[in-house]
């Protein structure tokens, strides 16, 4: 076995321990005429590519990897938080994840709630509530009645400036939310 070096020979049978990696060449492949290539070089470092590591639902981890050039790229392994956007709004908030609960890639990414691009998910409504709360003076959370709605307009109106209440009024009246949108905000999520 001394002839074989990185080798063991095992029952007349002969292993060897090849390194597999990801390489992102395109010596490999054919010509568009079909033709094959003659690998003349090996494979080099900056061809190298690294396995995907899925984003699962969890406890904030991230794991940094050093790239070419010393860059470092930051990869999450678990996230419990994420920047989501309301469109129609047009704001911003960073909030918790409570859920995965759509994926049109594969039902097996819902069950284990990996993090994906496209995954429909379950966030959090707190921080949007409170951000509609001062923009418009509507409590978005708030099942409306007649009575309790002018009560609670009261209670606002004495903390704040009459400026700023007519300000929101003035909002409030151009702004349309749309029902299902509502509907999502009255469970708080």
């Amino acid at each position: 076995s001394s002839q074989w070096p990185g080798a063991i020979v095992c029952s007349q049978t002969l292993h060897t321990f090849a390194a597999m990696g990801i390489s992102r060449d395109s010596r490999h492949k054919h010509y568009k005429t079909g033709g094959r290539s003659n690998a003349s070089i090996k494979k080099r470092k900056y061809e190298m590519g690294r396995p995907a590591t899925l984003c699962k639902l969890g406890a904030k981890r991230v794991r940094s990897v050093r790239c070419r050039g010393g860059n470092m790229k930051y990869r999450a392994l678990r996230l419990d938080a994420g920047n989501y956007a309301w469109g129609s709004e047009n704001v911003t908030k960073k909030v918790r994840i409570l859920d995965v609960v759509y994926n049109a890639s594969s039902n097996e990414l819902v069950r284990t709630k990996t993090l994906l691009k496209n995954t429909i998910i379950q966030i959090d409504a707190q921080p949007f509530k409170q951000w509609y709360l001062k923009k418009f003076g509507l409590d978005l959370g708030k099942k409306k009645k007649g009575g309790d709605k002018k009560e609670e307009a009261a209670e606002e109106a004495e903390k704040m400036s009459r400026h700023v209440v007519f300000k929101q009024k003035a909002r409030a009246s151009k702004q349309k939310l749309d029902p299902a949108v509502e509907e999502q905000f009255q469970s708080g999520r």
